[in-house]
């Protein structure tokens, strides 16, 4: 999944205005191609409690321009999902159908959230990789994204 060496902005503009439709979520109706797609994405997404339907639209409540889905003849074949605070971005769930990748679709994906982003004033936006998807971690490295040497801590608050 090393699209940041193979596709330039440009030629992957041009590709996907041939095949690709990117737009945004749309609640209920892609809720299941999207679940299954996350689920079906390998290494990289894992699933949570905030991924349930109720979760969901909490999420669209806030900023729902800045939840994405890739079309293909009407068929959701990539998603990423991206929030805003205020004052920080964070990225969540690129996910492309594996027989859709290696076509610029991430590339696309990640460029219209990272625009949509700067749009609304974000400065700096994060993104969490796991430790075994080491195809993702190249992905965003070789799209400017930093490694930052730090310790995550989490908490359920319910």
């Amino acid at each position: 999944m090393d699209l940041g060496k193979n596709w330039s902005a440009k030629k992957t503009t041009a590709a996907l205005n041939k095949r690709y439709r990117l737009r945004p979520f749309r609640y209920p109706e892609d809720y299941a191609a999207v679940a299954q797609l996350w689920q079906n994405a390998g290494p990289g997404v894992h699933l949570g409690r905030s991924d349930t339907p109720q979760e969901i639209q909490k999420k669209l409540q806030r900023d729902p321009d800045l939840f994405l889905v890739a079309e293909v003849d009407g068929q959701v074949v990539g998603s990423v999902i991206g929030g805003f605070d205020g004052r920080r971005g964070l990225i969540y769930h690129l996910a492309v159908a594996p027989e859709h990748r290696q076509q610029g679709l991430g590339t696309a994906l990640m460029d219209e959230v990272e625009r949509r982003l700067k749009a609304k004033g974000c400065l700096r936006a994060y993104l969490l990789v796991t430790r075994d998807n080491l195809d993702a971690l190249d992905f965003y490295t070789h799209r400017g994204w930093e490694v930052m040497q730090l310790y995550i801590l989490a908490k359920d608050l319910e």
